[in-house]
């Protein structure tokens, strides 16, 4: 099996991650606790991307509207539909990030680092510039490692015993979601 058979067969997972972290997300008005590390903000937002079938009889759908107006997308989930690509917010301490995730390969795309404070530091000099590359660096890996904690959370409670229990509370969360 090559890598691009492997994406296929396993995008799922992308999906139902997505899928759950939108639950998640509103399950407590946004706040999800991460073991270890506190709350963190999570709200989709304004776009998300939703693919129906497979192969060439696949169907994609893009729903647009504010973080609590995507009904389209809701809607889309109680068809049988799969979050392929979601808009979300991040925020942990000072820090918000926006990123649009891809599901089938946990791709980012459209990233949006926090403003800092060397952001605005307009140095030529070789020691300004690289600092605010690796300042950049630095909130890119923050991001990744934020995601990270996510989908482990994520895939920690789909390998378990537990998953039956949290997919009976996430199609709940879709059909009362569309009342």
């Amino acid at each position: 099996m090559d890598l691009v058979d492997l994406i296929q067969e396993k995008r799922f997972l992308g999906q139902e991650f997505l899928a759950w972290l939108w639950y998640k997300s509103e399950e407590r008005g946004g706040a999800v606790d991460i073991p270890g590390t506190g709350d963190v903000l999570v709200v989709f937002e304004k776009h998300m991307l939703l693919e129906f079938g497979e192969g060439e009889a696949s169907e994609k759908v893009i729903c647009r509207g504010l973080q609590t107006e995507l009904k389209e997308a809701r809607a889309g989930l109680m068809m049988g539909k799969k979050p392929e690509q979601a808009r979300i917010r991040l925020a942990r301490g000072d820090y918000e990030y926006n990123v649009t995730l891809a599901a089938a390969t946990m791709e980012f795309r459209n990233v949006r680092l926090p403003k800092t404070v060397a952001g605005s530091d307009e140095g030529d000099d070789l020691e300004s510039v690289e600092g605010r590359i690796l300042e950049r660096v630095s909130l890119l890996e923050d991001l990744s490692g934020l995601v990270n904690d996510l989908f482990r959370m994520f895939i920690t409670v789909r390998a378990s015993s537990q998953w039956p229990d949290e997919l009976r509370k996430v199609r709940q969360w879709v059909h009362h979601a569309n009342e």
